[in-house]
């Protein structure tokens, strides 16, 4: 339904031209594209040491798979607008459903998992580029992106459903599990809580603002309609705004960029104190349902990324939430530190090859490490107990090997000290098996 909206309102917009032909694309843009993927990845975890666990731990000796063919469809009927939707195909799941790690494994694992192929539309959505001088500039065509000819100074609006980290918080070494890093908090922010339901999608739209070296983007998305919940709350009653301040510079001869990102989210959420002390008073398992209530949780990132050569690059990301309301989205981390370097083969003759490797500090709040004491479940981590809290620190290596033409094969190994932020637990190994077909 979602998805013929948006191609409605996109041939509104075409048709009020009146004369369609003056505003079709240029000859060398295409009307319609199209592309897709398909991913297989496999991973599996070592004999950690487990003393004790609860709903949202980790397993030792555990192997899961998850595979996901993808469709990027785009039609680009008038000029400097763009309509793209993505239908999926989904089965697997995470290591035990997708629980354990605060900084999770992979992010080819969504929240939601089936042992049979299922279908999802996960993009519709319509762009408009408006022009406001300067320079031409053209993009590399690819999916969910035209390459037409547009102005260095230009104004983008994105509006229907998309993944919010589709625009904000974007970095070309770490950024892609289909193509670099897997676990969560390398691949995005893990303090950065974004609108999305279960799959990692919202609704919503976003605005682009280029002047120069600068960009301004600013967003407005929905809720899941519970944290974490499979469907997203009508109506804006439970929605995210998002701001980011991006600039490129240039650096060792090489051009990058710092993004500065920002979000709030208002909700119903549970402030974790309050949950500990209710269920005390009660008598009863701590739990975070009964003391929901209307209210914000915000958190700001920063995100560095900077060639240092031809093949080589480096990344950094910072960022801090509210630690004192329960995580509404994402995962479960209050302050993280990650960084890692990408490279690329062609210096051993392997050009089509890439190898990268990241470092990840996660930290929790004191309310939340409260939370997880008293035997409370947040959205992914949950032991049951925890006396002796830490870091979550995790060190993840891949190297990607181009097979053939569109297909690579990935070795990716992770190392966990400190899983779900439980000295008694762990250190965890895991291992992983990607192969990917894009077209």
């Amino acid at each position: 339904m979602l998805g013929m909206a948006v191609l409605a309102v996109a041939m509104s917009a075409w048709g009020a031209t009146g004369d369609p032909g003056a505003q079709a694309p240029a000859a060398s843009t295409p009307w319609f594209a199209y592309y897709g993927q398909a991913t297989y990845t496999e991973q599996a975890t070592d004999g950690f040491h487990a003393p004790y666990s609860a709903g949202n731990s980790l397993s030792p000796h555990i192997a899961r798979e998850t595979f996901d063919l993808t469709l990027f469809l785009g039609a680009h009927l008038w000029q400097g607008g763009e309509i793209w939707m993505s239908p999926e195909i989904d089965q697997g799941f995470g290591l035990d459903d997708t629980v354990g790690l605060a900084g999770f494994s992979s992010g080819e694992a969504y929240k939601v998992g089936r042992s049979t192929p299922y279908y999802r539309l996960q993009r519709a959505f319509v762009r408009e580029t408006f022009d406001l001088g300067g320079a031409s500039t053209v993009p590399d065509a690819g999916p969910n992106q035209f390459a037409f000819a547009s102005s260095s100074n230009r104004l983008v609006v994105t509006a229907g459903k998309l993944s919010v980290v589709d625009i904000f918080d974007v970095n070309r070494y770490a950024h892609d599990p289909r193509a670099d890093f897997l676990n969560w908090s390398v691949i995005d922010a893990g303090t950065f809580d974004y609108a999305a339901d279960s799959w990692g999608y919202s609704a919503g739209g976003a605005a682009e603002w280029y002047v120069g070296n600068w960009t301004t983007r600013a967003g407005l998305f929905e809720l899941s309609t519970v944290p974490n919940g499979e469907t997203l709350e009508p109506g804006l009653e439970g929605y995210q705004m998002d701001v980011e301040l991006e600039h490129r510079h240039e650096l060792f001869g090489q051009v990058g960029k710092l993004d500065v990102t920002a979000f709030e989210s208002r909700g119903r959420m549970a402030l974790l104190a309050q949950a500990v002390a209710y269920a005390q008073a009660a008598e009863l398992p701590v739990e975070l349902a009964p003391v929901r209530q209307y209210r914000k949780r915000d958190g700001i990132s920063l995100n560095l990324e900077q060639p240092l050569g031809a093949d080589l690059g480096v990344f950094v990301r910072l960022g801090s939430a509210a630690g004192d309301v329960e995580t509404y989205e994402f995962t479960d981390i209050d302050r993280t530190a990650s960084g890692g370097v990408s490279l690329n083969g062609r210096r051993w003759g392997r050009s089509g090859d890439t190898v990268g490797l990241a470092g990840v500090d996660n930290a929790i709040s004191n309310p939340q490490r409260n939370y997880l004491a008293a035997g409370g479940l947040a959205t992914l981590v949950g032991d049951g107990r925890l006396p002796h809290p830490g870091n979550e620190q995790i060190l993840e290596g891949y190297y990607e090997a181009a097979v053939i033409s569109a297909f690579t094969a990935t070795l990716d190994a992770q190392w966990v000290q400190n899983p779900a932020y439980n000295r008694d637990r762990g250190p965890v190994a895991i291992y992983a098996l990607r192969l990917h077909a894009g077209w």
